[in-house]
């Protein structure tokens, strides 16, 4: 009887402590509103994460599973990829208050249909080893019809073989080909590089090279110039080497791998070849932090931010992974003069929390009409709605 009592008393003692311990997580990881500190939480509680003074962040869609890259339609509705989810959702909103209605599952079973892009009525979806297209996708978001396959040319590696896709202001639809490894000399052209195609998938070409790994471009509004992320290799430490943003003003160029990383940092494997290679690299507009997993970027537009923020690149930096101390899961922020950039800082934040717990890990961004982004995020199945309003 006696033993009995101790195990029932043992036993109330560790709830009593786990129940107290879970508190204090709780209160780690939710941090309360401060000055810069989103309030706007639209059926979520987002105060965790700092915005700069009188934006605010909100839900805008739930439980999209693994939500990668996005893209519009042009009566309301966001198109969203993922990865190990193997789906693509279309998702109609109310394009008076810019809220979901419901997330609709149109492709399941893909082959890490991360990329999506949507154009003439049609959704361009990049699985690994091809891209594939829906025609007429508004008339049948609830009976999708077969995909058409208009380009099966790359490769089959599941390593960087997440493609983020996007038509250019030419008019053809551009398509990254990451390297299928950390760090080595792929044995075919294709790999480590950004390709291009007409909108049937025709006239397919490779525009540059030297890439490891971009999963996020766009085109300076004020120049038609390609700007693009690209993720450093790893197993250098925490802090080497980059991350990158690049700025492609011509076709033909060679970012550097697996030669170059970054502006001065000369591979341990690679780097005494890329020296006595008669190539002139081309070494990032920005430097990024090391580890951060920069994927998904956009230049920012619209009217609704204030008038400083127009033109300058928002980032979608993933996070870490093999770092001792975590870094990114944020939105950081670009700042232009022309083409010079004057400043590289966080925009949204709060993902990670001080005691390195991960609440988040934004993905890509997308500018709706009014101005506002989203972002989505693939730990969280969530994407989110940045606003601003100064009243």
């Amino acid at each position: 009887m006696v033993f009995i009592m101790k195990r029932y008393m043992s036993r109330l003692i560790k709830s009593f402590y786990l129940s107290i311990a879970l508190s204090l997580l709780a209160c780690t990881t939710h941090n309360g509103p401060g000055p810069g500190t989103n309030t706007n939480n639209n059926s979520a509680d987002l105060s965790y994460i700092k915005l700069p003074n009188d934006f605010s962040i909100s839900l805008f869609a739930d439980h999209v599973n693994n939500a990668r890259q996005m893209t519009m339609a042009d009566n309301g509705v966001v198109f969203v990829g993922s990865v190990s989810a193997g789906n693509v959702y279309a998702i109609p909103y109310d394009t008076t208050n810019y809220t979901a209605k419901r997330v609709i599952t149109i492709a399941s079973g893909l082959n890490m249909p991360n990329g999506v892009a949507y154009r003439d009525g049609n959704l361009y979806v990049a699985e690994v080893d091809k891209i594939i297209r829906y025609d007429n996708i508004l008339q049948h978001l609830d009976n999708p019809p077969e995909p058409e396959v208009i380009n099966n040319q790359y490769p089959s590696d599941r390593h960087h073989g997440a493609k983020y896709i996007k038509f250019g202001p030419d008019g053809k639809l551009y398509v990254p080909v990451g390297v299928p490894c950390n760090i080595c000399k792929p044995d075919k052209d294709i790999y480590g590089t950004i390709t291009r195609m007409n909108a049937d998938g025709t006239g397919m070409e490779i525009i540059e090279r030297g890439i490891r790994n971009t999963v996020g471009f766009d085109w300076n509004p004020a120049t038609n110039v390609l700007w693009f992320t690209d993720n450093g290799r790893d197993l250098l430490g925490d802090d080497s080497p980059p991350d990158e943003l690049n700025r492609a003003p011509k076709v033909g160029l060679h970012f550097g791998y697996p030669y170059l990383h970054g502006e001065n940092t000369w591979d341990p494997q690679f780097g005494n070849e890329g020296r006595k290679m008669n190539i002139s690299f081309t070494t990032p507009a920005q430097e990024l932090g090391a580890h951060v997993a920069s994927l998904g970027m956009i230049f920012y537009t619209g009217r609704m931010f204030p008038k400083e923020y127009r033109n300058s690149i928002l980032i979608a930096e993933h996070g870490s992974w093999n770092r001792s101390e975590k870094i990114g899961y944020r939105v950081t922020i670009v700042t232009l003069d022309g083409d010079n950039i004057t400043s590289y800082k966080p925009f949204a934040e709060g993902w990670l929390q001080p005691n390195s717990a991960v609440l988040g890990r934004p993905v890509a961004l997308l500018q709706l009409p009014d101005g506002s982004v989203l972002v989505s995020d693939d730990y969280s199945d969530r994407i989110y709605r940045i606003t601003y309003s100064d009243l």
